[in-house]
């Protein structure tokens, strides 16, 4: 049995049209789950269960579409070299076992791609890399850059270097991100589950959700999941990825990995989400997108009203004169979060002064500043273009 989450005149014409766009999109995004590349113990890689995949994905990309593959796996792959016997926790084992397993996922994807002519290219990516503005730029130009030359870009967090403050957290997450910053038609996730379920899946009863529509309904649905021995993601993480995707006009397709053939034929298997039609075609900007989803904010800045309405309502710079209270420990261009005077968090940017700087600017004028500090201090605390609307 199988259900739909909304009924803004979206039937199963239309489902069916949105998984088409998705199989047959010019520049598609694939991620794919540690469960579904790791053998059933999660402790090596299985290259079996990857050559399924890459054979799929290798007939798309011969085919002229463009494909970019996000994978997990490394971690999980260096488990067994490191002499583990599960998932390490502690985020220095989980580096070492990320610049073991990195490789060796790599290398198998070369191979398994290379016996269909093709090359395959590594990118590994941290929050803090897309973020600020030329990383961001350069790892968008690289990734468009790939593709021109026909490379399948390989695309991972970089577990070997990340901290937990500049961490994605979780792949499906990155997945979604990466849609935006390559201007993708179409997002694939592949998981260990065939589909979204209105409730466990195992539980007589619970059916799939074939479509949902702007997020219409999931209120209803019980999402739940932690992820396997070998993920760091969940259902949870997957629908918040679908979501992010939708946010930029992006439909995202939801299934098992061994679905995978299926999906890119734009069969009727797992959970399509599209935007609502306030976000058909809509494209915010990939870099705002970012800085909204992609980082942890280091520090908090609290705003009077006049602010709060300067920055929410006309869209313009924050100023010194606008903030009250600095809290955290930052450095400029560190992400921080804007708050109206009651503590609610109405925007996150990118601050260009340190917070020890802060506390004696505060309340004055840049011109003020620029008087008695010097020239360099006559700019915005953040300027518009590194802010984003929460």
């Amino acid at each position: 049995m199988t259900r739909t989450t909304t009924n803004d005149g979206f039937g199963v014409s239309a489902a069916a049209d949105h998984r088409r766009a998705v199989a047959q999109a010019s520049r598609l995004v694939v991620k794919v789950g540690s469960s579904s590349l790791t053998s059933p113990g999660g402790g090596s890689l299985d290259e079996g269960r990857l050559v399924q995949l890459v054979d799929e994905l290798a007939k798309r990309r011969l085919a002229g579409q463009q494909v970019v593959l996000v994978s997990s796996g490394a971690i999980a792959a260096g488990i067994a070299p490191l002499g583990l016997t599960r998932r390490p926790w502690d985020l220095a084992t989980q580096q070492a076992a990320a610049s073991v397993g990195q490789g060796a996922l790599v290398a198998a994807y070369q191979r398994a791609f290379g016996a269909h002519g093709l090359t395959v290219g590594q990118v590994l990516l941290t929050a803090d890399d897309v973020t600020r503005r030329s990383h961001y730029t350069n790892a968008r130009r690289t990734l468009d850059r790939l593709l021109e030359l026909d490379i399948v870009p390989i695309v991972n967090e970089n577990d070997t270097v990340a901290t937990q403050e500049i961490r994605f957290g979780d792949n499906d997450r990155l997945a979604a991100l990466v849609a935006h910053l390559v201007h993708a038609d179409g997002l694939l996730l592949l998981t260990d589950v065939d589909a979204l379920y209105d409730g466990p899946p195992s539980k007589p009863g619970t059916s799939r959700v074939p479509l949902v529509v702007g997020g219409a309904g999931l209120d209803a649905v019980t999402i739940g999941g932690t992820g396997s021995q070998v993920g760091s993601g969940g259902m949870v993480t997957k629908v918040e990825a679908a979501t992010i995707a939708n946010a930029a006009g992006i439909p995202t397709v939801l299934t098992s990995a061994d679905r995978v053939g299926a999906a890119l034929e734009g069969a009727d298997v797992g959970t399509v989400f599209v935007p609502g039609e306030s976000r058909t075609g809509s494209k915010r900007l990939s870099r705002k997108l970012w800085l909204a989803h992609a980082t942890t904010p280091r520090g908090r800045l609290v705003l009077d009203d006049g602010a709060v309405r300067a920055v929410t309502e006309r869209r313009k710079s924050l100023l010194p004169a606008g903030v009250t209270a600095v809290e955290g420990t930052f450095v400029d261009g560190d992400p921080v979060d804007l708050c109206a005077p009651d503590g609610r968090v109405v925007a996150r940017g990118l601050v260009n002064y340190t917070s020890a700087e802060l506390p004696g600017m505060l309340g004055h004028s840049t011109h003020e500043l620029a008087r008695d500090l010097g020239p360099e201090y006559e700019r915005e605390l953040v300027h518009r273009d590194d802010l984003v609307l929460l």
